[in-house]
């Protein structure tokens, strides 16, 4: 019976509300529990379970080292410039490059704090249609969800947060200076990229990772459920 619920949840997506309300009435006399669930209940479930992943992985992302010792979403130099890495450690540079790396992690979890409230209001707004087709969805429907409705919001709230965040530990410094050098080297092709947009991406991009790693863990470990509402939304250990 562990499995039923969610199969079912799934299912309904598709449903009319009467056909949804008339389905968990049947769903709720399989599972027997005391309490019949709702739509509304249902759609309150997934909401919390998103906020609890979203808060999970908010909160990994923005303590220190939760991008820099990450390998999942630790921000690399970027690919387009590559080639500037790989001559500046040929050339003795490697320490500038490092410090480089570190102020773009730096950057992205101090932006980080700043996605939880963007979340939580996207959350909010769902409506039960939402939830229903969340819920039988792929494994990372939900965080495919937030992308839609909050990545324009994220990158306004978070450009400026990382923009801020490399000037403080002299990211744009370092990278001007890494660049400078670079242009310098005879017979290369000059390079000057948008840092604060690479970054900024980069922050956003590792954030949705760690919470589609949420969301798997809510649909498919029965610890993840903290509550009791949780539980009876997302399955039974009976």
């Amino acid at each position: 019976m562990k499995q039923l619920l969610v199969l079912v949840l799934f299912v309904l997506a598709g449903c009319t509300s009467t056909q949804i309300n008339q389905a968990l009435g049947d769903l709720n006399k399989s599972v027997g529990v005391e309490k019949p669930l709702t739509t509304a209940e249902v759609a309150e479930g997934l909401k919390e379970a998103l906020i609890n992943g979203i808060s999970n992985g908010s909160n990994q992302a923005s303590q220190l080292d939760g991008y820099f010792k990450n390998p999942q979403i630790r921000i690399p130099f970027p690919p387009d410039v590559k080639r500037v890495e790989d001559r500046l450690r040929q050339i003795g540079m490697g320490s500038e490059v490092d410090k480089f790396i570190m102020s773009l992690n730096r950057g992205a979890e101090d932006a980080a704090k700043e996605a939880k409230p963007i979340f939580i209001a996207a959350i909010k707004q769902m409506t039960i249609q939402d939830a229903w087709g969340i819920l039988r969805g792929d494994e990372n429907a939900a965080t495919e969800y937030l992308k839609r409705t909050t990545s324009p919001q994220l990158y306004e709230k978070f450009q400026p947060v990382i923009a801020n965040s490399l000037s403080k530990v002299n990211a744009t410094k370092y990278y001007g200076d890494l660049v400078n050098t670079y242009n310098k080297i005879p017979m290369v092709e000059k390079v000057n990229p948008d840092l604060n947009d690479y970054a900024t991406n980069k922050a956003m991009e590792g954030l949705f990772l760690l919470i589609a790693d949420e969301e798997k863990k809510i649909r498919k470990d029965p610890m993840a459920r903290t509550t009791e509402l949780l539980k009876r939304v997302f399955g039974s250990n009976k």
